[in-house]
């Protein structure tokens, strides 16, 4: 019972209402990093880890800070400095581990710390009744949904630089057409999941 409610959670933030596709949240970083796979790839691995690790972290301050002391208005800039922690953590890890992905994400990486989807994720699991372990999984969920939206527009960004686009639509505009389209596409989950 407990795992299917679970799954239904990951489930609904991945596909059903993706951060990306459905409520337009981190298109900064989705438009910026999709040009090539192998970019999307890593960006995607590290929001995947943020995003869980900071449902994790607001989670328990919120339960344990926030709500008791009652300054629950400092949510969102406690969530904020949160969230640059771990994206400094990461940048770290990054560094140690692959220099090459490091380069390759360049700017991008410490836009996570401005990464709108972070937060908003954060803040709907603060706001919600899912529970520690379901703030989790739909931070999880959430990642997993933001990689697979950057993932699919990597590869078809990869192949347009193959077609013959015409000039005035090259660059931003196709990706806005595209995103449009996805967003649409990703529209067919809804009803997936019961609310």
């Amino acid at each position: 019972m407990l795992f299917t409610k679970l799954f239904i959670i990951f489930l609904s933030a991945a596909l059903v209402n993706n951060y990306v596709l459905n409520r337009f949240l981190g298109i900064c970083p989705f438009l910026g990093v999709s040009k090539k796979s192998s970019a999307a790839f890593g960006m995607g691995m590290a929001v995947i880890f943020v995003m869980t690790i900071a449902s994790m972290a607001t989670w328990v301050i919120q339960h344990y800070l926030l709500i008791p002391l009652n300054i629950t208005f400092l949510q969102t800039i406690t969530f904020i400095l949160v969230i640059a922690t771990l994206v400094q953590f990461v940048e770290m890890v990054i560094a140690k581990i692959s220099p090459a992905l490091q380069q390759a994400l360049g700017i991008y990486l410490p836009l996570i710390t401005t990464n709108c989807a972070v937060l908003g994720v954060a803040t709907i699991n603060s706001d919600s009744n899912l529970g520690f372990i379901g703030s989790i999984v739909n931070g999880l969920g959430a990642g997993v949904g933001f990689t697979i939206a950057l993932l699919l527009m990597s590869a078809i960004r990869e192949r347009l630089d193959l077609t013959d686009v015409p000039d005035c639509m090259r660059g931003i505009p196709i990706a806005f057409i595209i995103a449009g389209l996805m967003s649409l596409a990703f529209m067919g989950f809804t009803g997936l999941v019961s609310q």
